[in-house]
């Protein structure tokens, strides 16, 4: 494929992540790329395309978010779906909807995701969520998109295990609002440590088809970056959504023990 085929719009109004989602997208509606077909490397891409690698990656994370390409470890991307009609753009919200709305209105959708996970999820995608959890474990401290990225992957396993459509693309509109201050919240390793453990124990609970456990496993998972989140943003402690929030006990069974 010649490079030209790959030149992107001029249209400036656009941020680039945007411009690069729109030509990939373009090459698959055109029939150029099928599903499961492997796109080029992320360097050929960037090269051919003449841009940076974390504009390229950016565009892929929303594409993957949308359904429409997805990444496997070692080996790559590759086209999901060519029935672009059905992966709608992640909806914009109103700039005046502060990250810790966004946060409280996740954590809803994550935890009716791994609840209904528990009861639905096939053995494959146990054992893929599984692996996910390791990889995220495993990633460099040092490369926060490869903890973002890893990040994401488990929790996109895990709401698609739910086998729920709208749930799922709900979802998937709403992370990529989220992404700029969850990559930075990886400022420490206690906060990777916390996350990986985390993800552990929401594993933990899907294998054993545990409703409330997976429930409440993810929701003290989230509930801990939003505490984060809303200190820095100066919520007072007594307007924070809490585990009664969304209708747990104030402290699951296995912190009590």
């Amino acid at each position: 494929m010649d490079d030209e085929s790959w030149a992107l719009s001029p249209n400036t109004r656009k941020p680039l992540p945007e411009l690069i989602e729109d030509k990939i997208r373009s090459l698959i509606k055109s029939g150029k790329f099928k599903a499961g077909d492997r796109l080029p490397t992320e360097p050929e891409l960037a090269q051919r395309m003449a841009v940076a690698r974390s504009s390229l990656r950016t565009a892929l994370q929303r594409l993957q978010l949308q359904g429409v390409v997805e990444v496997m470890r070692g080996r790559g991307w590759y086209v999901r779906s060519t029935d672009l009609s059905e992966h709608d753009e992640p909806l914009v919200f109103d700039r005046r909807v502060g990250d810790a709305d966004l946060m409280e209105v996740r954590i809803a959708l994550e935890t009716t995701a791994a609840s209904l996970a528990a009861t639905r999820a096939t053995q494959g995608e146990l054992d893929d969520i599984a692996k996910l959890a390791k990889l995220h474990q495993s990633a460099s401290i040092d490369d926060k998109d490869e903890l973002l990225q890893t990040d994401e992957d488990f929790h996109a396993a895990v709401v698609r295990a739910s086998h729920n459509e709208l749930l799922d693309q709900l979802y998937r509109s709403l992370v990529p609002q989220l992404r700029g201050y969850r990559r930075n919240s990886y400022s420490t390793s206690e906060v990777h440590v916390r996350s990986a453990n985390d993800h552990n124990q929401v594993t933990w609970f899907l294998k054993r088809r545990d409703e409330g456990g997976a429930r409440a496993a993810m929701a003290t998972h989230l509930l801990g970056l939003y505490n984060d989140l809303a200190a820095q943003t100066g919520t007072p402690a007594g307007e924070r959504a809490t585990l009664t929030t969304y209708a747990l006990e104030d402290e699951p069974h296995w912190r009590r023990e």
